[in-house]
C-alpha cells in the first residue's frame, strides 16, 4: 500500500471515531537501576530517566500507587538501590494544542473535588483530533472548569481517563487533578474498573450467557475498522462477557461487561459472532440480519433505523474506587430516551406477531 493511501486511511479512521492510534490511555515504563547507582530519591531518579515528565506528576503517580520497586509500592522518599527494578503506569498525554472553552451541555451525574461523572450523549467526540478540532467533550470540560490535570497548559485531553466511541452513550469518568488522574488510570490498567454496557443486537446469542475471547486489532484490509482474530496471532487480547436480558425475536437486548478495553471491542466481538449491534453501519448492523421478507417488516426496520441513526450501545454501569476516600462507587446511567423508544417499538412489534399466531 502506498504511503499516501495508508495515511489517508488512518486519517479517515480517526475522523470517523476520533480514535487515537494508541488504544491505551496510559504508558507502562520498566526501568532497571544500574549497579553503580548511588542512593537517590525515586521521584528524582525517574524524572532524570524519563526527562519529559515533571516531578510533580511523578510524585502524584507514586502517591496513587502507580510506581512499584521490585513489585512493591513505595513512597516518594524511597532511595533507589543498585539493580532495583522499577515499574510505572502513567496517564498518557498526546500532542498539545491550544483549545478554547466551548459551552457544550453536559449531563453531570456526580461531581466532587477529585472527579466528575457524565452521562454522555450520542454524536459527541471525546477529544480533539483530525477533523474534530472543536465541539468535543474536552472543550465542554474546559468551559465547565479550568483546573483539569494536564501536562502543559494546552494539553489536548485534560482529565479524561478513558474513552467511548463518538456515538456510544453513557457514563464517563473525568479526573480533576493529577492524583485522581493517576489513581484512576492505574485502576483501568489493573482491570479493577467495573464496566457494563447495554446493547441491542441482531439475533439471539446461543448460549444466552457466555464470553467472547478473541484478539482485537486493526483490520488488515480496511484500516478504518477493527477486526476480531480468533487464533490470537494478530491484535491484542480481548474478552467480552455477555448475558441475554430480553429476547425480542429478531433482535435481543444484552448486558455486556468488559474484561479488557480495546477499541470498538463490544461492536467487533458481537459482529464476529453474527450479532452486530443494531444500526452499527461500520460492523454490518445497519442492514436487516434477521426477520421476514415481507414489505411491512422491512418498512418497520427502516423506520427504526430512522429514529435511531446511531448504534444501540450504552455504557450503563461504571464502578471504581474513589482516589481519595477509597470508597467503592458504582454509577448507573439510564438509557437515552431514543433507546427506550427503539425498545418499545420492537416490543410492540414482537407482541403483535406473537398474538397473531
Amino acid at each position: 500500500m502506498a504511503y499516501s493511501k495508508a495515511l489517508k486511511e488512518v486519517v479517515e479512521f480517526q475522523n470517523d471515531e476520533n480514535t487515537q492510534l494508541q488504544e491505551e490511555w496510559f504508558h507502562f515504563h520498566s526501568l532497571k537501576v544500574d549497579k553503580g547507582q548511588s542512593p537517590v530519591r525515586i521521584d528524582k531518579f525517574i524524572v532524570n530517566q524519563l526527562g519529559e515528565l515533571s516531578r510533580n506528576k511523578i510524585q502524584n503517580a507514586i502517591a496513587a500507587g502507580c510506581v512499584k520497586v521490585n513489585n512493591v509500592e513505595v513512597k516518594s522518599n524511597y532511595r533507589v538501590r543498585p539493580l532495583d527494578g522499577i515499574e510505572l503506569v502513567l496517564p498518557r498525554s498526546f500532542e498539545a494544542r491550544t483549545l478554547e472553552p466551548e459551552y457544550i451541555p453536559l449531563n453531570i451525574m456526580y461531581e466532587d473535588e477529585d472527579l466528575l461523572l457524565i452521562n454522555k450523549q450520542p454524536n459527541l467526540v471525546m477529544h480533539p483530533g483530525f477533523g474534530n478540532f472543536t465541539g468535543t467533550l474536552v472543550h465542554g470540560l474546559l468551559h465547565h472548569f479550568k483546573d483539569l490535570p494536564k501536562k502543559t497548559k494546552d494539553d489536548v485531553r485534560p482529565g479524561i481517563v478513558h474513552r467511548v466511541d463518538k456515538n456510544t452513550t453513557g457514563v464517563i469518568i473525568v479526573a480533576k487533578n493529577e492524583y485522581a488522574h493517576a489513581h484512576l488510570s492505574k485502576q483501568f490498567y489493573d482491570h479493577s474498573i467495573d464496566r457494563a454496557y447495554t446493547a441491542l443486537v441482531w439475533g439471539v446469542p446461543e448460549p444466552a450467557k457466555g464470553s467472547i475471547n478473541k484478539h482485537v486489532g486493526r483490520d488488515e484490509r480496511y484500516r478504518k475498522k477493527m477486526c476480531a482474530y480468533p487464533d490470537g496471532n494478530l491484535g491484542k487480547h480481548a474478552i467480552t462477557h455477555y448475558e441475554l436480558l430480553e429476547d425480542l425475536g429478531y433482535v435481543s437486548l444484552l448486558r455486556c461487561t468488559l474484561e479488557t478495553g480495546r477499541t470498538h471491542q463490544i461492536r467487533v466481538h458481537m459482529s464476529s459472532e453474527g450479532h452486530p449491534i443494531f444500526s452499527d453501519a461500520m460492523y454490518g448492523g445497519d442492514t436487516i440480519k434477521r426477520g421476514t421478507i415481507y414489505t411491512k417488516y422491512k418498512q418497520f426496520v427502516e423506520n427504526c433505523f430512522t429514529i435511531f441513526p446511531h448504534y444501540a450501545l450504552h455504557a450503563t454501569v461504571l464502578g471504581f474506587t474513589h482516589p481519595r476516600t477509597k470508597e467503592r462507587m458504582v454509577f448507573e446511567a439510564p438509557l437515552p430516551d431514543a433507546f427506550v423508544t427503539l425498545l418499545s417499538k420492537w416490543r410492540a412489534y414482537v407482541t403483535t406477531l406473537r398474538n397473531a399466531k
